[in-house]
C-alpha cells in the first residue's frame, strides 16, 4: 500500500500479472451488475497479496488500452471508477486538517485527544489520513490527490477544505504556511508567499475553485473577513449548533445567538458562502426543542445559511457530557425519534440551501449510547420515502448522474428571500425531471458595508457562488453534463441584469484563484480582494 493509502500499480511487465489483468477485464466487461458484481470478480481472480483494488485495475485498463492491448471501453472504465459521487458535482474535494491546537471553546460535548485537533477523533478517517501524513499540509493535498487519480477522477479543478480546529484562532504565521503549502502541490510549484501560490494557481495544474475553512462564530470580526478574503477564502463553515440561547449556554458552547447573527451579517455582506453546523440532541434539548431551533434556521432573516451539516450529539467517553449522562441527567435519542427528526428537519430546508451532511464520521466504537449508524442519511431518505415525502434541498435535487443536460430544455427559476444584511437571489436552472442542473447566488446588500473595511465592494452587488452540475471535468473538455455548455455565462447575465435594474453600478464575485480566469472572460477585472464589473454602459 503506497502513501496516503493509494493501492500500488500493477507491475504489467510480470507476463504472468499482464494475462491475469486482461482475463479479469475481459470478465467485467462481459458481466453485467452493480458494485456487488464487480467484487464478486474480484474476490474470485484476487492476486497472491489479496484482492484487486478497482483502482488498480483501471491504472492497468489505461495503461493497455493505450498500447493497443485492450480496447478501448468506456463502460468499462466508468464501472473501475471509485465513488463517481465524490465529483459528480463538478469538482474534486481535497480535505486536509490542521494539526492538534488549543481551543477558545469549554463544550461539555467535544472530545479531546493528544492526537487530534479539538472535537475530532484519531479514529476518524480524514484524521487517520492526516496521522498518517504528520498533519503536514504538503503532504496530506498530495495524498489525497493521488488517491483521486488513482480510482479515475479529475483533479483539475479541486475545492480545498481546510479542517481541523478553530481556524481564526491559529497564528496567522501558520495558517500563511499551511495553505502556501497546499497551493505548492496544486501548483506543483514552489512558492516564497500564499500571495504568490494564489497566483501561479490562476493558470496551475490543479487549479483551487473554492477555498473552505471552519471557525466560530464569535472569532468572526470584520477584520477576520479581510484576511480570510487575503488568504483566498470563499466558503466559511461555522459551528453553531444551536441558536437557542439557553442550550448554548447549558453546553459551555461560549458564543450567544448575537454572536451569530453578528458573523453571518459581515460574513455575507464579504462575498462568502456560509455553511452552519447544526447539532440536534444537544444537552437540555428535547426533540421538540430542537425541531424548533431547526426552524428558526430558515424564519429568522438574521440565519438562513447556504449550505448546513447536521451533526447529532455523539456521546463519547471522556467528555463532560458523559458524566451528565452516568448521572442520568442526559439521554441520547433513540435511533427512531432520531430519524423522525431529521426527516422533520430535511422537511423544513428550502431548496436555496444544501445539507452536506447528516452524520458525524464518527466510529461506532467511539459511540457510548445512541445511534452509531453511518449511513443515518440513506435510512432517514428510505424513512422519507414510505411516508412519500421529499427534501427540497440542493444536494436532493443535484442531477448528479441522473440525466444529460441541454440547454435547450432547462428553464430558468429565480427564487428571493431577505437576510439581515442581503436581498438574496437564487438563479437556478431546473430540468424537465425538476433536477438542478446549475445556480448562482446573488446578493444585493440592504444593510451599510462600512462595517466591513472593504471599500472596493461598497457599491457592487455580489455574487456569492456559482455552480454548474456535471461529472468534473478538465478545463475546456465537454460532455454529458451541464459544465462547459454556457449555462455559467447565462447566469452571470441575468445576475447583472437583477443587480443593474435595482441601481448597482458594479458587480462584484468572490472568485478562487482558479476562478479568476474564467470571470475575467467574462468581463470582470481585478480588484485588490475581488474581481469587480462594471454595470454602467460605455
Amino acid at each position: 500500500m503506497a502513501k496516503g493509502g493509494v493501492p500500488q500499480p500493477i507491475d504489467l511487465a510480470q507476463e504472468s500479472e499482464r494475462a491475469r489483468v486482461l482475463q479479469i477485464l475481459r470478465i467485467i466487461q462481459e458481466t453485467p451488475g452493480d458494485d456487488a458484481a464487480l467484487y464478486a470478480i474480484l474476490r474470485r481472480y484476487p492476486h497472491a497479496r489479496g484482492t484487486y483494488a478497482k483502482s488498480q485495475l483501471l491504472g492497468a485498463y489505461h495503461q493497455l488500452a493505450q498500447v493497443g492491448d485492450f480496447p478501448s471501453d468506456p463502460q468499462l472504465e466508468q464501472r473501475l471508477r471509485g465513488r463517481p459521487v465524490r465529483t459528480i458535482s463538478g469538482v474534486a474535494p481535497v480535505a486536509v486538517l490542521t494539526e492538534p491546537y488549543p481551543c477558545p471553546g469549554t463544550c461539555i460535548f467535544c472530545p479531546e485527544q493528544k492526537e487530534a485537533p479539538k472535537s475530532y477523533l484519531d479514529g476518524e478517517p480524514g484524521v487517520l489520513r492526516a496521522i498518517q501524513n504528520n498533519y503536514d499540509p504538503y503532504e496530506q493535498t498530495a495524498a489525497r490527490l493521488s488517491a483521486l487519480d488513482a480510482i479515475g477522477h479529475a483533479t483539475d479543478k479541486v475545492e480545498l477544505l481546510v479542517l481541523g480546529g478553530t481556524w481564526s484562532y491559529y497564528p496567522e504565521v501558520y495558517r500563511q504556511h499551511f495553505l502556501r503549502r497546499c497551493f505548492e502541490v496544486l501548483n506543483e510549484a514552489p512558492a516564497e508567499t500564499l500571495e504568490e501560490a494564489l497566483l501561479v494557481n490562476e493558470t496551475a495544474p490543479h487549479r483551487n475553485v473554492g477555498l473552505v475553512v471552519e471557525t466560530r462564530p464569535d472569532w468572526i470580526t470584520p477584520e477576520e473577513v479581510v484576511r480570510l478574503r487575503r488568504e483566498g477564502v470563499t466558503k466559511v463553515q461555522l459551528g453553531v449548533q444551536s441558536v437557542n440561547e439557553s442550550i448554548l449556554a447549558l453546553n459551555q458552547r461560549g458564543h450567544t445567538v448575537q454572536d451569530v447573527y453578528r458573523a453571518l451579517q459581515w460574513l455575507r455582506l464579504g462575498g462568502f458562502k456560509i455553511v452552519l453546523h447544526w447539532m440536534p440532541n444537544l444537552f437540555g434539548a428535547t426533540p421538540e426543542s430542537d425541531l424548533a431551533d431547526f426552524r428558526q434556521l430558515w424564519e429568522d432573516p438574521g440565519l438562513r445559511p447556504d449550505e448546513i451539516k447536521i451533526y447529532p450529539t455523539a456521546l463519547l467517553e471522556g467528555t463532560r457530557l458523559y458524566d451528565l449522562w452516568q448521572q442520568g441527567k442526559y439521554q441520547p435519542y433513540s435511533e427512531d425519534v432520531l430519524i423522525e427528526l431529521l426527516v422533520a428537519c430535511k422537511q423544513q430546508v428550502p431548496p436555496y440551501c444544501r445539507i452536506n451532511r447528516l452524520m458525524r464520521d464518527i466510529p461506532a466504537q467511539y459511540i457510548v449510547a445512541g445511534t452509531t449508524k453511518s449511513n443515518l442519511r440513506q435510512i432517514v431518505q428510505q424513512r422519507m420515502g414510505q411516508q412519500r415525502l421529499t427534501c427540497q434541498c440542493i444536494r436532493c435535487r443535484e442531477i448528479r448522474g441522473k440525466e444529460s443536460v441541454s440547454p435547450d430544455d432547462i428553464t430558468l427559476n429565480v427564487i428571493t428571500y431577505h437576510t439581515s444584511a442581503t436581498q438574496e437571489y437564487f438563479l437556478q436552472y431546473i430540468t424537465p425531471q425538476n433536477n438542478l442542473a446549475g445556480f448562482l447566488r446573488l446578493s444585493l446588500p440592504t444593510a451599510s458595508r462600512g462595517a466591513i473595511p472593504l471599500p472596493e465592494i461598497f457599491h457592487a452587488a455580489m455574487i456569492r457562488e456559482l455552480h454548474i452540475y456535471g461529472p468534473a471535468m478538465e478545463l475546456g473538455q465537454r460532455g454529458w453534463g451541464g459544465q462547459h455548455r454556457g449555462l455559467g455565462r447565462g447566469l452571470l447575465e441575468r445576475a447583472a441584469d437583477i443587480a443593474r435594474a435595482h441601481g448597482f453600478r458594479e458587480l462584484a464575485v468572490i472568485a478562487a484563484a482558479g476562478t479568476r480566469d474564467y470571470y475575467r472572460e467574462r468581463g470582470f477585472s481585478e480588484g485588490a480582494l475581488y474581481l469587480i464589473r462594471s454595470l454602467i454602459p460605455n
